[in-house]
């Protein structure tokens, strides 16, 4: 039976597009469902030059983006491997991605006990790194994630990255963490690190620093009468000395840096010893890409607790400069004597922002509180262990002194208690390793380092070194000091537990000073010896503490 004409067949006709199979179908669709149909094929990006042309485009952007991944984490690393094997440089491997950090994680120091008296704590503190120098000698290759990390323990090439001005060393940032913690002097480089240094140098001169002598005392005194209450009937008592120190520290900074704002100062004090403990729980997960701005519980607190210090500060500051433009005397704590040094900048348009007299505050804190309280911990554990140099210093202090306060005069004639202090730091200073990274291409020892490379000098390691220090290097000998610290070692430069150079700890005046008012209080009204409970445990978390605490016994003396 013939078809009607103008009609089309279904069974013939296989439109082969969407587009094609509306007009197949027109005769039987509306005239405004056509309409609708046809301005869709307009637009339709299936037929849209510009769709291709953004698509394309964007995988061009996906596979640039890709390759400079595969460069960074791959390519690169293998080339700089190859560069510094070439030159004779000998280490680990380079791993994917992550470099050798699960090795130094897994290694790590988990709190294993070791013999008291016994100081060789390189093994157990730093176990990766001392088994890389044991095997592939005093400079070698690590990785940390796709950066290579040259350690060096030669006290020779240390003094060569440690002194250079020429701009080829910065310091290793992690510019998220830092503006959490602290942005100051002891983390910037090249004109702004002058700057800030040589407005900051005049609050940290001695004659400066004896005006807070009476400061310093009041908050040994609160820890010597504290300690005399918790004596018991038989004129004894346990403490664990570490918490204790670590708030007296807290006590003095405040103090010395606010004056009479102090209180605030402490508020300050908790709250960055809490930051320091988020912020090193979160360093092994900085190599996930945006991880600090993830809406983490732990981000979050840091935060809060950031503009909490801030805010602080900033009230705090406000009223300073607004009574020094008022006419008022400036004081003589650390805040006074910065702003006096800062005004005196701005006169000739150099000084420094609101911003950062803010971060140089937060600095004060993070440095100030550490290196004392450490310092103290580990003297009066190393004195429990060793108590015919506990006699030695008491004597000392007691034929300067008698039992009355210390005064500063005295204090240049400390000589024992100086010799304790030091071997103290030497044995167990309170940041084990210095942390370099080349901005340019730089030469060290007769090797070549192209920019990006991480070096680590480990202070624990050279300061254990018998090749510097002799064969009783393991031993407490405070003697080794008496002739200074230029003659305690065959490499003077080999003693770095405030660092070295032009970026020396420009802070150490003030902690030696906290340090031996303290240390010559304690010894004034007990003597002291290592609890049954305590456990030799050194441990590096933040700084280099004991990882179960410092118990003591204390007993009056007589």
């Amino acid at each position: 039976m013939p078809r009607p004409p103008n009609t089309i067949s279904f069974i013939q006709y296989k439109p082969t597009t969407p587009i094609a199979s509306a007009i197949a179908f027109q005769p039987f669709f509306s005239d405004s469902f056509r309409s609708s149909m046809s301005f869709a094929a307009l637009v339709s990006p299936v037929t849209s030059p510009w769709s291709f042309l953004i698509c394309g485009l964007s995988g061009l952007l996906l596979l640039w983006q890709a390759a400079r991944l595969v460069d960074r984490l791959w390519w690169r690393p293998r080339r700089l491997e190859r560069a510094l094997r070439a030159q004779g440089l000998r280490g680990r491997p380079y791993r994917f991605l992550i470099g050798n950090v699960l090795d130094d994680f897994v290694r790590k120091n988990t709190g294993a006990s070791m013999p008291l008296r016994c100081h060789d704590i390189g093994p157990y503190v730093v176990p990766s790194i001392h088994s890389s120098v044991r095997e592939h000698g005093k400079t070698c290759i690590s990785w940390f994630g796709p950066i290579p990390k040259v350690t060096i323990t030669d006290a020779e090439l240390t003094r060569q990255v440690m002194s250079s001005k020429s701009g080829h060393f910065e310091k290793l940032q992690f510019a998220k963490l830092s503006r959490l913690l602290a942005e100051g002097v002891a983390t910037y480089e090249g004109e702004k690190w002058v700057k800030h240094r040589r407005i900051l140098t005049p609050a940290f001169h001695l004659e400066k620093l004896k005006l807070m002598l009476p400061a310093f005392s009041s908050c040994c005194q609160e820890l010597v009468s504290r300690w005399t209450e918790s004596l018991g009937s038989e004129g004894c008592c346990e403490v664990d000395v570490c918490p204790e120190f670590h708030s007296l520290a807290g006590d003095a900074i405040s103090r010395t840096a606010f004056g009479s704002s102090y209180l605030e100062g402490k508020r300050i004090f908790e709250l960055q010893s809490e930051q320091a403990d988020r912020i090193l729980a979160s360093v092994k997960m900085i190599f996930i890409p945006g991880y600090l701005s993830l809406p983490t519980k732990n981000n979050r607190r840091m935060h809060q607790i950031n503009n909490e210090i801030e805010s602080i500060l900033q009230d705090l500051i406000g009223k300073r400069m607004q009574a020094m433009q008022q006419g008022e005397s400036t004081k003589d704590d650390l805040l006074g004597l910065m702003l006096e040094s800062n005004m005196r900048e701005t006169d000739g348009k150099g000084g420094m922002s609101i911003k950062e007299v803010i971060e140089e505050c937060k600095m004060f804190y993070f440095a100030g509180t550490e290196t004392t309280s450490i310092l103290l911990t580990w003297t009066m554990i190393l004195l429990s262990m060793h108590p015919e140099w506990q006699d030695r210093a008491r004597e000392e202090v007691l034929g300067l002194f008698g039992k009355n306060q210390p005064e500063y005069d005295g204090f240049s004639r400390l000589k024992t208690v100086t010799m304790v202090l030091y071997e103290v730091l030497r044995l167990y200073p309170p940041a084990i390793a210095l942390i370099r990274k080349t901005y340019k291409e730089m030469e060290i020892g007769g090797i070549t380092y192209p920019a990006g490379v991480v070096i680590e000098m480990p202070v624990l390691l050279i300061h254990h070194d018998p090749d510097i220090w002799g064969i009783d290097v393991h031993e407490f000998r405070p003697e080794r000091f008496a002739e200074g610290i230029s003659k305690a070692s065959s490499d003077p430069s080999a003693f770095l537990p405030f660092g070295w150079g032009p970026r020396i700890c420009i802070g150490q005046n003030f902690a030696l000073l906290e340090a031996k008012i303290a240390l010559c209080m304690i010894l004034q009204h007990f003597e002291f010896e290592l609890a049954p409970t305590y456990t030799h445990a050194p441990h590096n978390g933040k700084m280099l503490r004991p990882m179960h605490g410092a118990q003591i016994k204390l007993k009056a003396l007589v």
